[in-house]
């Protein structure tokens, strides 16, 4: 029994020490990313116009030239990571990334593990589906089949809606948007449920004869998520967005991918 409670008196106070050096370390994520000179952006690489690759396999879009004017006026260099999306809070976690800037819907699940700046883009779930398909509401859907992005904001859309997800047939499951739309176009599904602000991109750039039902599933914001300790880190990249905000910077990048100004930093 002695040696059990000596035991545990060593424990308690090993977890003492290193317990109370952790708290004291104190938030240094603005001085350590800037000592390593790299700003590593964590990003679903197939999501147009935010974060996709162009031809030239190159990785650009709205979100992305945002960030890299914030790694500019941080004095770092810009990294763009794909990773996976269904991981994306292990990635930021682990530390692989500094933060995840992607089109990220802000919610309240999500606000408990990760800490978010404020909105920089409105967004809402909607259905699309073929213009041929004679599905006007999201009732026509019943029995019908469904594309979802796994992991996505989409997922969670189609879950809350109780009574639109208990009348499909099938809810099928995709690692990106653009699978889930080239499935739609061969009529592998009958609609995909996503992002207004990707969805409408990819319309209209790709011609394809697609339409978005009025109907909403949910609106939503978009933020940009690091990791729970990061506060200085993310505090710092808000300034600098109202800042470029101020400057006019934001609404040049915004009229470059949509033609208008649809940002709502700083407004």
């Amino acid at each position: 029994m002695k040696k059990l409670m000596a035991i545990a008196l060593i424990c308690a106070s090993i977890f003492t020490v290193f317990g109370c050096k952790k708290t004291q370390k104190g938030d240094n994520s603005l001085v350590e990313l800037k000592q390593r000179g790299k700003f590593v952006l964590g990003l679903d690489d197939s999501f147009p116009p935010l974060g996709f690759r162009d031809d030239d396999n190159q990785i650009v879009g709205y979100d992305i030239d945002l960030a890299k004017e914030v790694a500019k006026r941080l004095g770092v260099e810009f990294v763009a990571q794909p990773i996976s999306w269904d991981a994306k809070e292990m990635e930021l976690n682990t530390g692989k990334i500094d933060c995840i800037w992607n089109g990220l819907t802000i919610t309240e699940e999500r606000k408990q593990a990760l800490a978010f700046t404020f909105p920089y883009l409105n967004n809402a779930q909607v259905l699309i589906v073929r213009n041929d398909s004679g599905i006007k509401t999201l009732a026509d859907m019943k029995g019908k089949s469904v594309g979802i992005q796994s992991g996505s904001s989409a997922q969670d859309a189609v879950d809350g809606n109780v009574a639109f997800s208990s009348s499909l047939g099938e809810k099928v499951m995709f690692k990106d948007n653009i699978t889930a739309l080239n499935d739609l176009d061969i009529g592998g599904v009958d609609g995909v449920v996503m992002d207004s602000v990707v969805g409408n991109y990819s319309i209209t750039q790709t011609g394809k004869p697609f339409t978005t039902i009025d109907e909403v599933l949910s609106n939503e914001e978009y933020g940009i998520a690091f990791r729970k300790g990061d506060i200085k880190l993310r505090d710092e990249v808000q300034n600098i967005l109202l800042e470029m905000a101020k400057d006019g910077t934001v609404a040049a990048i915004s009229q470059k991918w949509f033609g208008k100004d649809i940002s709502v930093i700083g407004k």
